[in-house]
């Protein structure tokens, strides 16, 4: 890996593991009110981002060129850095879905899939890539 690409991950990987943290804090508590669902929402948004953002990085450390989340996302599941591509692909059309709608009903639905379907896929390359660091 070149020095200063290396280095960018595990900066950029300091950035996710904070909004990770947060993520996994309010995922876990059961009765939530309509503002955590808002924040719920929010970290996933934040965390996504700066996961595949941290995806790219690493990936770019390892020589390879990728432009957009799509683009990393494929690699990152060639070079098996996340366990399921199909479902990080899904990450990606919520996380742009609910920067622009908002719906009770689909907050409810993207609260539950973000906590049982997107964060346990996040988690398994945070620890994967928290051990590089």
């Amino acid at each position: 890996m070149d020095e200063l690409k290396d280095i960018r991950w595990k900066q950029r990987f300091e950035n996710f593991n904070k909004a990770y943290i947060l993520l996994e804090k309010y995922s876990t508590k059961a009765k939530l009110s309509e503002l955590e669902q808002a924040g719920i929402i929010q970290f996933f948004q934040m965390t996504f981002e700066l996961g595949w953002k941290v995806l790219k990085d690493y990936l770019e450390a390892d020589g390879y060129i990728v432009k957009s989340p799509r683009e990393t996302i494929k690699q990152a599941f060639q070079n098996e850095i996340i366990n399921d591509g199909h479902i990080w692909m899904d990450a990606l059309l919520i996380r742009n879905l609910t920067t622009h709608t908002y719906d009770e009903n689909l907050a409810n639905k993207m609260v539950s899939g973000i906590v049982k379907i997107y964060f346990p896929e996040l988690k398994k390359m945070h620890d994967k890539l928290e051990k590089e660091v």
